[in-house]
């Protein structure tokens, strides 16, 4: 679908304006993070929530809870505090699709190893990051650390593979973006750098939006869907990423209706 670039942009502008807003974000796992303010807490949290984020939405919520809530109201307490036996006894039993108890509890320890060595989250990424602006290099560091502690499965992607990292980059958008929807936190990472979270239904609309021509959702569709938004608003790409995907995450919300709003000048959603 061709569409010129500057009615395309108030499009998204206007279903920015109507759509970003807190009351649009259950069902989402942003949703727990505004239980922390601490930001300590939060990028623990947003980052279990994150690697959890993958299947039905309602199941993602429900799983996502009930680990947030074992870890209890301080997250970063409970996983510096927290030994190995102490953490299979915590998530005893834990199973969601392809993730097992061992891989949660590597998860975590993971996280904790990187916050003994760098101190946080943000200064693991920001190592790889700095060198070159590239969210890439930051997301390899912060791979290659958490591997240290163990085995996680499929629950943290590598992004020197051919992954999109969908997860990995919805993580980021929480965390570097702030707005009415993305809480941010992490200050000295630009939004401009960021990439698209590609799931099936951003693969749909932005094969919708003639932005890429590619079948497979992998790294380079998501670089050519990020590119094409780039065009839109360069300093902040993945604006967009929330508001958009309501049409598909939320019931009352048809993905046709987006369709056809954006296709139709006439056409109001």
């Amino acid at each position: 679908m061709r569409i010129r670039r500057d009615r395309l942009k108030a499009k998204l502008d206007t279903l920015y304006e109507r759509y970003n807003r807190k009351s649009y974000i259950d069902p989402d796992p942003l949703l727990f993070l505004y239980d922390y303010p601490d930001l300590k807490d939060r990028e623990l949290a947003g980052f279990v929530a994150a690697c959890l984020a993958y299947g039905r939405v309602e199941l993602i919520m429900k799983t996502v809870g009930g680990v947030l809530e074992t870890l209890g109201p301080e997250p970063s307490e409970t996983i510096m505090t927290a030994t190995g036996p102490d953490l299979y006894q915590m998530f005893d039993g834990f199973v969601y699709r392809f993730a097992k108890a061992s891989h949660l509890v590597g998860l975590i320890a993971g996280m904790r190893g990187i916050v003994e060595r760098y101190g946080s989250l943000f200064a693991c990424f920001n190592k790889g990051y700095q060198v070159s602006s590239n969210v890439f290099e930051g997301l390899s560091c912060l791979h290659r650390e958490i591997l240290k502690a163990g085995d996680v499965g499929h629950l943290v992607a590598d992004p020197q593979k051919n992954s999109a990292c969908k997860r990995s980059h919805l993580y980021l958008r929480w965390m570097v973006r702030q707005d009415d929807v993305d809480p941010g936190g992490w200050t000295g990472v630009s939004s401009a750098d960021l990439v698209y979270p590609i799931d099936t239904h951003m693969y749909r609309i932005g094969r919708m939006l003639g932005f890429t021509r590619r079948k497979s959702a992998d790294r380079q569709f998501a670089m050519e869907i990020t590119r094409g938004f780039r065009r839109i608003t360069p300093q902040d790409p993945v604006r967009y990423d929330f508001a958009l995907t309501r049409f598909g995450i939320r019931r009352q919300f048809d993905a046709d209706d987006l369709k056809r709003y954006i296709k139709d000048t006439h056409n109001d959603i």
